[in-house]
């Protein structure tokens, strides 16, 4: 049996009592690595990502994917596909998952607030 480890549990809790307060509402789910950034909104009743950006795609012309600009701008990207998808942008709330909110992750959720969202 392996052992789980501690950022695996984290993500497990954070995203479990996220779902117990969520009521229903959309999920703006971050996923970080070292080089790259991506960000979700995400429908759990449905099962369904609806819009999606990441620091890989080649239309949002970021040099350095791991580093506090590139997050601003998925951030910016995401806030702007939510709307054209009619999103609710009122009805959101954000997923951390396993990362503290700090650094790529903060600055990509204020980019975001920035763009309209509301979280």
């Amino acid at each position: 049996m392996a052992i789980e480890t501690m950022q695996n549990r984290r993500k497990r809790r954070n995203r479990y009592n996220l779902k117990q307060r969520a009521g229903g509402r959309l999920r703006l789910s971050v996923e970080r690595s070292n080089k790259h950034i991506k960000v979700q909104l995400i429908d759990d009743k449905a099962g369904a990502t609806i819009v999606s950006a990441s620091s890989l795609e080649k239309d949002l012309k970021v040099k350095n994917g791991g580093n506090a600009e590139a997050a601003a701008i998925v951030g910016k990207a995401i806030a702007e596909r939510a709307k054209k998808a009619k999103v609710d942008v009122e009805n959101i709330v954000f997923d951390r998952g396993p990362f503290v909110y700090h650094g790529r992750i903060k600055t990509l959720a204020e980019a975001a607030r920035e763009g309209g969202l509301k979280f």
